[in-house]
């Protein structure tokens, strides 16, 4: 199975397939509108205007499984985005990103990727201990932290990278390598 086999709903119901955008690299992240995380926004579109003539597409799936920071449906969620942080990348229809109602391309990425810690900051330290009291055994699994964890897939459709949501830094130079 490859990135490639996969089907998304967009965000106006229609269904878009993982292969159009062969030879392309991709971000993949899960999403919502009311979290800490949230003004990642402009880091992506940042990233987004910056790259997307070289190839990179960011895929955003907004998703609310996460303290329930992604309220509204597709259309409100769209709104926000564009409105409050201009972002131009696709965004995909509201999505569960774990347990049995998780899409089949979440299901895939996070079987295929281990969870590699929040770092070290003080955000990746309260995030340790909100992320506990719902998956003590979180250290151990694949399955998605929080919002604006994101994946990293190559030209070939490869995973190269894995990034928590505390994780920005390194994003912008693994892009780069990709590119």
């Amino acid at each position: 199975m490859s990135i490639y086999d996969f089907k998304v709903k967009a965000q106006d119901g229609s269904e878009v397939s993982l292969a159009d955008y062969k030879g392309k690299v991709l971000l993949i992240v899960n999403t919502a509108t009311g979290c800490g995380f949230t003004p990642q926004y402009d880091e992506l579109q940042d990233l987004y205007d910056e790259f997307k003539d070289k190839g990179l597409e960011i895929l955003d799936f907004p998703c609310n499984q996460f303290g329930g920071q992604a309220p509204g449906d597709d259309e409100e969620i769209h709104s926000f985005c564009t409105g409050r942080y201009g972002i131009t990348f696709p965004q995909f229809s509201k999505v569960d990103v774990n347990g049995e109602n998780a899409i089949p391309l979440y299901r895939w990425l996070t079987t295929q990727t281990r969870f590699e810690g929040f770092g070290l900051s003080p955000m990746a330290m309260i995030l340790s201990g909100v992320v506990k009291k719902t998956d003590k055994d979180y250290k151990n699994n694949g399955n998605i932290k929080w919002n604006f964890t994101k994946f990293l897939i190559d030209r070939n459709g490869a995973i190269v990278a894995r990034f928590e949501p505390t994780d920005m830094k390194k994003l912008k130079a693994k892009i780069e390598e990709c590119l």
